[in-house]
């Protein structure tokens, strides 16, 4: 068995409650799609304002081990 490799890809999360519900909300959705997520990096913290209300953005990287 070889050492394992990992790659990383970049999403934006978005919650209208918090950073962390779009964090949240950015690796559950990743997971549909991708598996053996190991881990995740927050790059950037960022909203919007919608009818007065801030929708947060979260730029997160997250790192997952490719298969054999």
């Amino acid at each position: 068995m070889s050492d394992p490799i990992y790659k990383i890809i970049e999403v934006v999360g978005t919650s209208d409650v918090n950073v962390h519900e779009a964090v949240r909300n950015a690796i559950h959705r990743a997971a549909k799609t991708v598996h053996n997520l190991q881990w995740f990096e927050v790059k950037e913290i960022r909203g919007a304002i919608h009818n007065g209300e801030p929708r947060f953005q979260v730029a997160v990287r997250i790192g997952f081990r490719l298969d054999e």
